[in-house]
This record gives structure tokens, sequence and C-alpha cells, in this order.
């Protein structure tokens, strides 16, 4: 064939055959995810067994007009206190652990206060306790399940709110030998692990759910607990769940 303009004789590409499944698998699991991004779903379907690379799943993303809204960072600042995150490190599970609150509330504008426990090592949620109000006598009673159930940390890190430095609380730590770490006053960067923790708990799950009751707030935190922990990829550690962090020692000793 002569005088054939090279515009008209270009290769017109073909979808492949599981297209249709794949768009409306990805479709489904970001309604049920909807705070997600593409890599983080192209995660979810390696999970479930489909062959797709990420530059495939971007393909079909932006395909689908997808995109999760961007959030303005805020500046990081490594503060003075050496007990901040950054200048005292887990090395291992059940190393540090770091707790601290958030608050949110019913539709019928009651306050529910949520005590969150977070592994600093494997990130797994330890605990997401939700009640009307939390003294440091139901603190102690959390951590006293945690321990039994998982054993005793060497460190624990917060802030200084009343819950944390109670003398109750102290004493109780101190008998077991564990090293509280409470950052300066003012400065939640210095206890990043939980604020980052809480960053997604407010986006992934209290912006999305409506609690009618705070027993359907406790039951929902349980399924989002359970879901964080085993099945939602994390960016951190190469889009696998927390509760798949293989062992691998920081360079930073404490």
């Amino acid at each position: 064939m002569v005088d054939q303009p090279r515009s008209s004789q270009r290769y017109a590409a073909k979808p492949r055959e599981d297209e249709q499944k794949l768009v409306k698998r990805m479709l489904e699991l970001v309604r049920e995810n909807c705070r997600y991004g593409y890599r983080r779903i192209a995660a979810l379907l390696r999970q479930e067994g489909w062959q797709v690379n990420i530059k495939r799943v971007y393909r079909l993303w932006r395909q689908e007009g997808l995109k999760v809204p961007q959030k303005k960072r805020k500046r990081r600042r490594l503060g003075v206190k050496e007990n901040g995150c950054y200048h005292r490190r887990a090395e291992h599970k059940n190393h540090v652990l770091a707790w601290d609150f958030i608050f949110d509330r019913t539709t019928s504008g009651s306050t529910l206060k949520c005590l969150s426990i977070v592994d600093e090592y494997t990130r797994e949620c330890l605990a997401l306790k939700i009640d009307r109000s939390i003294t440091s006598e139901d603190v102690l009673d959390t951590l006293a399940e945690l321990f039994a159930m998982r054993g005793v940390p060497r460190h624990i890190r917060s802030d200084n709110g009343p819950e944390f430095i109670a003398n109750a609380v102290q004493r109780w730590l101190k008998q077991l030998e564990i090293e509280t770490l409470y950052v300066a006053p003012g400065s939640p960067w210095q206890n990043g692990y939980a604020e980052s923790f809480h960053s997604r708990v407010r986006d992934e799950f209290f912006a999305i759910e409506e609690f009618e009751n705070l027993g359907e707030a406790r039951k929902l935190a349980a399924a989002w607990k359970e879901n964080y922990n085993h099945r939602r990829p994390h960016s951190s550690l190469g889009y696998v769940a927390p509760a798949e962090r293989s062992p691998s020692p920081y360079s930073h000793k404490l």
C-alpha cells in the first residue's frame, strides 16, 4: 500500500478481556474505601489475586475520573524534648506504644471520647476504646487487658494530659518497669505516630460514619480497627497491612 497517511495507520489498542470486571471491582473498592488512593486500591486488588501493576490501575483510575482530594501538609517540627518520636524510635514490636485521645459526637450531639493505643513499630492499632468519658482508671483497665494479651512494652509515649500523668497511672507503669515518654506541652508532632493514626481515624472513619448511639459507635470502631490492622494497606509499610509487619531494626537507639 502506498500514499497512505502515517496518522491513519496507527495501532488501535484493544481493551483486555478482564478490563470491565477489573474496573467494576475497582469501583466497588473505591465505594467501600472512599478515602483510598489508587496505590492502596491496587494493593487491595493484588490481595484479592488480580494480576495488575500500578500503571494499569492508575490508567483506569484516570479513565474513570477518580480522585482523592489533596490535603495541605503541615510543616513538621522536631521540637526540643528528647522524648519525641524522631529522637527515640521503636526498634521492634511492643517496644514503644503511643496513646492519645480523639473526640467525636453522636447524631444527637452527645460527646464521644476515644482512647487509641498504637504500636509505633508495627503501626497496629491495639486499642480503640470509645465511651462518654474516660478516666485514668479506665485507662489502667484498658492497659491491663492489653498487656495481659500482648505482653508489657518497654516504653509508652503520650502528651501531658491529666489521664496520662495521673499519680495512679504513673505508679502502676513504674511497678511494671515501663518508661513513660512524655512529650513537650503543645508539641503534637513529638507524638507523631498517634497524631498520624488519628488523622486516618478522622478521615476514614469519623468523617464517614454517623453514630446513633454509644453501642453503635463501639461496634463500628471494632470493625474499623480489624480492617485497619489486617486488610488496609499502609503506605509507610510498603502497602502491607500492619499485622503483616516484619521485624527490621531501626538504626536509632533508645
